[in-house]
């Protein structure tokens, strides 16, 4: 099993999840360049936002919970700094893939929506979903599209 992440300049990587979720995010923290302190998930590519920590806070057994679980097998994700507000405002995500805009402007959406700021799109928006038993925050549900991010050139 193999997911996709990408994160950067249009970088992207194939990361094996079938560790604990410890290795997973140190991994991930530092192939994207993203401080320790910082809280990160993975945006799939339908929209769905995995968050990690999550998944670590949650495991059944004092065992390292495993990111396996977590994610979809060969799923596309892009690499997602959680902002953490104060005061009541909401939870800020943030792409840690340059050009999200340009790439995938869906996910872009996605990530202005679950932010709580003006979307630029055409209406669309994502759905509360549930992902192993995570339940998503945010407004109502909505439809939404599906977008691919990776084209055939890397």
């Amino acid at each position: 099993m193999f997911i996709t992440v990408m994160s950067g300049a249009g970088c992207w990587e194939l990361v094996k999840p079938w560790c604990s979720l410890v290795i997973l995010i140190t991994h991930l923290r530092q192939r994207g360049q993203v401080p320790l302190d910082a809280t990160i998930a993975l945006l799939a590519e339908d929209g769905h936002l995995v968050n990690l920590v999550e998944g670590l806070e949650e495991g059944p057994s004092p065992a390292p919970s495993m990111g396996s679980p977590l994610l979809q097998e060969r799923g596309t994700y892009v690499l997602v700094q959680i902002i953490k507000c104060e005061r009541g405002a909401p939870t800020c995500y943030e792409s840690l893939l340059e050009n999200l805009d340009e790439r995938c402007p869906e996910l872009a959406e996605e990530l202005r929506w679950l932010s709580g700021l003006p979307t630029l799109g055409d209406g669309w928006r994502r759905r509360a979903g549930t992902l192993h038993g995570h339940q998503e925050q945010g407004p109502p549900s909505r439809p939404r599209r599906v977008g691919f991010l990776l084209s055939g050139t890397h």
